[in-house]
Order: structure tokens, then sequence, then C-alpha cells
């Protein structure tokens, strides 16, 4: 009996593959700091990486061994090419590819050419998922864009940086960036200070965006010269805004009336860019949401890009993609 289920217990033969990296320097960056790239590939595809000269030898499964071979020159190809490779570099690697559903496969080609880059003063920013990719170029490419999803998908930070890329080349006058003053879930009580002190904590994250892409005395100097505004929706009534990149951030917590009052201040020679997620609702019960009626209004007009985001292009800390994905099954939506 004991012979009987020994002959037929499936057994796995380790595979090793040999991969090799001609610049050293480029190779310890790959690695990155105390091999934290390398124990992340091995953590996500349960492998063993060691180093041999200029040499990593990946130990696994077969199909493991190949998936992080395939990863690892991505990503080495990327720092040949002169980009860095930071840990979300290395998890959107790891989520491209024969793991995803069919309609995300074979997506390591991001990493290997047709590059989608934004040039701003401080850095030089990319999209790191194929939807991220597509929403940047509707960013360039069309008047008017949504971008819906969950929170860290980069929906508001590639809307901010292209903004300020349009701008220092001269394609709009000025920045107009905004959010809904809403709280989210809890009563903060009066804000001491002036108008600007009350609203600047509901602005922080727009604030957060700037200083990545522009020197801190250059967005002071811009502020006061009012080409870049940071104002809560509700000030927005009544403008026409001609020649400006407009951000509104935190979209889904706009009313259906503030929505098409929002809408239509574009002014000719501008873009607008609406962000927001369906799931992070702070409206009053009862209360609809704006982003969600215009999405249901707005989809199939001429000019009006949706770009739709999933927990697969989450680029902050992997956790955020797992827990996006157990509230998504707990409380599933229709797209």
């Amino acid at each position: 009996m004991t012979t009987q289920v020994l002959q037929n217990a499936p057994t796995e033969t380790p595979t090793e593959r040999d991969v090799s990296f001609p610049d050293n320097r480029l190779l310890i960056e790959l690695c990155g700091e105390h091999d934290r790239n390398l124990a992340q590939i091995e953590q996500a595809l349960s492998i063993l990486i060691t180093r041999r000269g200029n040499e990593l030898v990946l130990h696994g499964e077969a199909d493991a061994v190949a998936r992080g071979a395939e990863v690892l020159q991505a990503l080495y190809l990327r720092l040949e090419q002169g980009r860095e490779v930071a840990p979300a570099d290395v998890t959107a690697g790891l989520r491209m590819g024969p793991a995803q559903a069919p309609e995300e496969t074979d997506q390591l080609e991001m990493f290997q050419g047709d590059q989608v880059e934004i040039r701003t003063r401080k850095k030089i920013v990319e999209p790191r998922t194929p939807a991220q990719k597509q929403y940047v170029r509707n960013l360039f490419t069309d008047e008017l864009v949504f971008g819906i999803g969950p929170a860290g998908t980069g929906k508001t930070y590639l809307a901010v940086a292209t903004a300020v890329s349009m701008f220092l080349d001269g394609h709009v006058d000025k920045i107009v960036l905004s959010r809904p003053a809403v709280e989210a879930g809890e009563r903060l009580g009066f804000l001491p200070g002036d108008m600007k002190e009350k609203v600047d904590p509901y602005m922080q994250p727009l604030y957060d965006a700037l200083n990545d892409f522009l020197p801190g005395k250059q967005i002071a100097k811009l502020i006061e010269e009012k080409q870049i505004e940071i104002a809560p929706l509700a000030f927005m009534r009544g403008r026409t805004l001609a020649n400006a990149f407009v951000v509104l951030d935190e979209a889904q917590n706009a009313t259906t009336m503030q929505m098409k009052m929002f809408l239509t201040r574009l002014g000719e020679g501008s873009r607008m860019a609406i962000t927001g997620d369906r799931t992070q609702i702070d409206l009053p019960r009862g209360v609809p949401s704006g982003l969600i009626e215009a999405e249901k209004i707005l989809t199939g007009v001429q000019g009006i890009a949706f770009s739709k985001f999933k927990a697969v292009d989450v680029v902050r800390h992997p956790l955020v993609a797992r827990i996006i994905d157990a509230y998504e099954a707990a409380h599933p939506q229709d797209d």
C-alpha cells in the first residue's frame, strides 16, 4: 500500500537557471539595497535567488523560475535605459504577464519599449501599469478625462504630473487643482485661522503631489502669481477656466449639481481631469454622487475619455492591492 502511494505521488523536480547581467553596477541596483528587490521576487514566486559573480541563480519550480527570470531581465533592461528600479516597479513587474487575466497578459513590454513619460522640473514620471499608461495618453490627447478606481492607483498623481508638464511646456497658462471639502466619515469641527488655513487641510494631498514635481520656492511663487490655484470645489462656481489644466480630485464626493457646475467651467484651450473612487463616497446618506451620475451620462460623448483602474494598478504597498481585493470580494460592485 505504501509503495503504491509513493509511486503515484506527484514529484516536483526543482529547476535551476542562471541569468547573466554584464554590468555589475546595474546588477547591484537590480538587487536593491540589502537585496530587497530579490527578496521581493523570492517571496512572490516562492523561489530562491543566489548571486554568483555577475549571474543570478534561480532555484524553484520551473514555471516560477521562468517567471522570475523574465521579471529580472525586464527590470535590468529598465536600468540599462537609465531608469530606476524601486520596490513599486518590482511589484508592477510581478503583476504583469502570464499570472494575470487574459486581457492583462504579456504586459512586461511596458518595461522594454514604447515608453510613456511625463517630464517635470524635479523628476520624470512614468506609468507602471497598462491602465496607467492609457490614462496618461488620454490626459495628453483628450480635453476631459475621468480616472475612476481604487486608492493608490495613481489617478491624482499622474493627473497633477501631466498638468505640471503641460504648464512647463507652455500648453496651458495655469494649473487649477480642486477637491470637495468633505470630511471622510467624521466631523472635525470648526478649524481655526483664515479661509486658506481652514481649507488647506482638505487640499494637502494636492500640495503633496505638486511638491514631487516642482521646487517648493517655485510652487510658492506660482501660487502667489495665480498661475497655480488650489481651492475647494465650491470656489469654482461662476468661473470660466480658459487655457488651464484643471484637476478635480475626490470627485465621488461632488454632488450632482456640483459636478455639472464644475464640468461646465471648461473654457477654450483647457483640459480637465476628474479623479475619484466610487467605493469611498463620504456624502450624506441619500445624496447621490455626481461622479457616478456623470459616468452614466457622459460615457460615449466625443472628446471625453474614461480610464478605469483595478487593484492590479495599485502602486502603493502590495498589501493595499490585497486589501482592495478583499473589500471588493465582500462588497462587489458593477463596473
